[in-house]
């Protein structure tokens, strides 16, 4: 895993899925690598102490030193900057690839890009978190890929009991994650409340609040920063109207918001529109500032739009579960096992102990291992 910081969704993800994988039987562990440097001066135990708190990640720990592997049956990449030490790992019996987003868009041009892009062509399974990511993964890099689907936790992002407001715009505003488009976003909502002084717009998503490369209008935006769960999904239970912008991969953010009912803006880009159905409960818009505030201002002046809109958001919400996302990370690990005893590999330790990898049967050819279905807690 790479290095983290607060509010990093993508960490988030990794989480969900691995204690998801957890309580379908495998042994998780999870190491951290560190290229960066960004954790080398404080203490292994606050590292480990924070990426606990970030990420509500009880239950998992976060291992700093890799002179202690000691091999697995599947590791598993979980950024490219993670790549080369996955490729370097002693004793593995297969090595797979957790793509959240197509990271050489993260970058200028630059040797990073390079580099990012490097990591589809080194002969990993891709399991990616979109069928837009692994289409892309399939056409442009020629990689084996899979994928799954983000899912909503319903047991946090559900309508709550609160009193929806008709006149405030909640926006995730993360400049720090340029993909994000916190500039554009910032031009239509200064925009939009030129238009409707009386509005209310509050940003989210990043301590200290983002204010680089709005306009002036923008600075009056009141920040809530980096919020809690529970916080934000009464902050969706309040709201009229969300605003998230992909530029890549679809943001989680925008699912969670339908989950809890609230209507939600999205750009009109190929992921997105790969992603979701055109006449679906996400609005999406052309990125063009004018065009992104007249499809929150459509909403704002239509209460029953919104009132649709809320609950085919909930209904599609309820239909990408992390249970379902766990099931399918785990059929994109077995592909990339079976792939591996099909070339002669063989386990290096047992994550499902008697069950996970069956023995061959002598002067036979190698057998992919099978592994029976296990249900946990649908998350």
């Amino acid at each position: 895993m790479p290095s983290f910081r607060r509010g990093s969704g993508g960490h988030r993800t990794i989480v969900r899925l691995l204690r998801g994988l957890s309580a379908l039987g495998h042994e998780v562990s999870i190491w951290l690598e560190d290229p960066e440097g960004r954790h080398a001066q404080e203490p292994r135990a606050r590292t480990r102490q924070s990426f606990a708190a970030f990420f509500d990640a009880g239950g998992l720990t976060l291992q700093s030193d890799l002179r202690r592997f000691e091999g697995a049956d599947v590791v598993l990449a979980t950024g490219w900057q993670t790549v080369a030490r996955a490729l370097l790992l002693p004793g593995v019996a297969a090595r797979a690839y957790l793509v959240q987003d197509h990271e050489p868009d993260f970058y200028p041009a630059s040797a990073e890009a390079v580099w990012a892009a490097q990591t589809y062509r080194l002969g990993l399974h891709c399991i990616a978190a979109s069928p837009w990511l692994e289409q892309l993964l399939r056409d442009r890099y020629g990689a084996s890929a899979t994928h799954f689907d983000l899912g909503a936790d319903r047991e946090v992002y559900r309508p709550r009991d609160v009193e929806r407001r008709d006149d405030l715009v909640v926006f995730y505003a993360r400049a720090s994650t340029p993909r994000r488009a916190v500039p554009l976003g910032l031009a239509s909502l200064s925009e939009l409340a030129a238009r409707r002084p009386a509005l209310d717009v509050e940003l989210f998503g990043e301590d200290p609040p983002a204010r680089s490369g709005g306009p002036a209008r923008a600075a009056s935006f009141p920040s809530l920063g980096v919020l809690r769960e529970h916080e934000l999904a009464e902050l969706y239970s309040r709201a009229s109207v969300g605003v998230v912008l992909s530029l890549t991969n679809p943001s989680l953010i925008g699912l969670e918001m339908m989950s809890c009912g609230l209507p939600c803006v999205e750009l009109a880009s190929a992921s997105m529109t790969a992603s979701f159905p055109p006449d679906g409960p996400l609005q999406l818009a052309e990125p063009e500032p004018l065009k992104l505030c007249a499809a929150i201002e459509r909403l704002l002046d239509d209460p029953a739009l919104r009132a649709r809109l809320s609950a085919e958001g909930v209904a599609l919400a309820a239909g990408r579960s992390w249970g379902r996302a766990v099931e399918q990370v785990q059929a994109g690990v077995r592909q990339a096992l079976a792939a591996a005893f099909a070339q002669g590999g063989t386990p290096a330790r047992t994550a499902v102990p008697d069950r996970a990898l069956p023995e061959r049967a002598a002067k036979a050819p190698p057998e992919p291992p099978v592994v029976p279905e296990q249900r946990g807690p649908a998350r």
